[in-house]
């Protein structure tokens, strides 16, 4: 989803993605794909009765293939606006050729199978990034959880939509594979995280928490229920973080020091074989549902969407602030900032609080009339500059431009192309400078001339 707005009003795009980011701080001009929803939102009331006498049934993505959604559905219950879109790869009518119930049962008339994309342009301030997060697909690396056969074996996420009150089981703990209610749960923490041969070796930050959430919820709906955590380390670095964990311990989960080794399928159950390094001896246990705490990971449209805005990213795809401490929301593109787990794994408060921080920096750009920027930019000689534009082609900030220049030669006057700099984009790196075969480009304050100068003054 992609929302721009300009006060008062406010304009919010749904079913869409940018397509391309151009201008500069205070001037950006935004292109936006408005994906055809098929559904004509100005006509659509939400109702309901398009979704309900659709025959064609789908794996939910919100529900992780815990669920089944219509090919005419809302993608969450609380999505805004609150109307439905068409699936076009799922829809009959648009695979098969026939179908149109959802048309034909519509009373405000609102189906469109006609509509199209369009592209939308916005003139916008500043950008916030709040691209979230995706989960380690532990389906590809561990062979030893069952690379994703056992349908017992399901990620936190996955758990979390088990026992929410609008999810598939209506909050239900109950097993897939055969909506019995498990009595023996067995959590297995930092699969994906710090691990450096199948993973990622970053912690994910949440994963200690929301495990002893879960397993406070399964011993609290369960009667009778055991709870086994298999854990690498404990990090509860939050308030009351530890208080909490300490009163899951309390109320009878079982935090087992070790590593899973396997999981295999025997009769209804899955037997989780794993070692005790505390005690010093192997583990086995009947468990009738694993919870896998998964790795968080960069969304997978991350690096596309770091191309089309100029942010950098760290090795492992999170985009990059422009300084941790001192500049923690802000990037190296002025005028675009940063919010949530897009810059690397946080919890809720962490999220807020960074969400928070950039809605103040925006309002901060916002109410100033001027600017200040960094005056060790980069500047052009127009004399020297012939034209190759090879600066621009290096430039991460997209702040070198394609200039002309009015020369006078004898009597006549003739044009040629040089390169400008953009003082609103430039962050003074300095790699346009390098890459300029004539000399005609350099940083405010580092010309050559400057710093002979400075080495001579230090010489006397």
């Amino acid at each position: 989803m992609v929302a721009a707005a300009q006060h008062p009003n406010i304009t919010l795009f749904t079913y869409a993605e940018v397509e391309k980011v151009e201008g500069y701080i205070g001037n950006f001009q935004v292109t936006i794909r408005q994906k055809a929803r098929s559904v004509d939102h100005s006509k659509c009331t939400g109702c309901g009765t398009c979704w309900e006498k659709c025959p064609t049934k789908v794996v939910s993505e919100y529900n992780l293939g815990l669920g089944m959604r219509k090919a005419i559905y809302i993608s969450f219950p609380q999505a805004v606006p609150n109307k439905p879109v068409i699936d076009r790869q799922h829809c009959r009518q648009f695979t098969k050729g026939k179908c149109g119930v959802c048309q034909k049962v519509c009373p405000a008339q609102a189906i469109d199978y006609q509509q199209e994309d369009q592209l939308i342009k916005e003139q916008v301030g500043a950008i916030v990034v709040a691209t979230g997060y995706d989960l380690f697909e532990w389906e590809r690396a561990y062979g030893e959880y069952g690379y994703g056969r056992y349908p017992d074996v399901i990620s936190g996420l996955q758990f979390e939509r088990l026992n929410n009150a609008s999810g598939p089981t209506g909050g239900k703990i109950l097993r897939p594979s055969d909506g019995k209610e498990p009595k023996t749960v067995v959590f297995i923490k930092c699969v994906g995280s710090r691990d450096a041969v199948k993973g990622k070796e970053y912690c994910s930050r949440t994963c200690c928490m929301y495990t002893a959430k879960h397993a406070h919820q399964v011993l609290e709906k369960i009667p009778d229920s055991r709870v086994y955590v298999f854990y690498m380390d404990i990090r509860t670095p939050g308030k009351a973080y530890e208080e909490f964990y300490l009163r899951t311990v309390h109320e009878g989960a079982r935090y087992i020091r070790g590593r899973v080794s396997k999981i295999y399928p025997e009769g209804d159950q899955l037997v989780v074989m794993g070692v005790d390094t505390l005690l010093g001896r192997q583990v086995e246990i009947a468990a009738d549902l694993v919870v896998l705490a998964t790795a968080m990971v960069p969304s997978r449209e991350a690096n596309k969407l770091a191309r089309i805005v100029g942010i950098s990213t760290d090795q492992n795809g999170f985009f990059m602030e422009s300084h941790p401490k001192l500049r923690p929301v802000e990037t190296n593109t002025a005028g675009v900032f940063l919010a949530g787990a897009c810059q690397g794994p946080k919890d809720i408060p962490d999220t807020v609080a960074q969400a928070s921080a950039a809605a103040a920096k925006v309002c901060a750009l916002f109410s100033r009339n001027e600017m200040a920027v960094d005056p060790m930019i980069a500047q052009v000689n127009s004399a020297l500059c012939s034209g190759c534009l090879e600066c621009k082609n290096v430039c991460p900030y997209r702040a070198i431009e394609k200039a002309t220049v009015s020369e006078r030669v004898g009597s006549k006057v003739i044009e040629r192309t040089v390169a400008s700099v953009n003082t609103g984009l430039c962050q003074g790196c300095g790699a346009c400078t390098v890459a300029c075969r004539a000399g005609a480009i350099n940083l405010k304050g580092f010309t050559n001339e400057q710093l002979l100068a400075e080495v001579d003054a230090l010489c006397l």
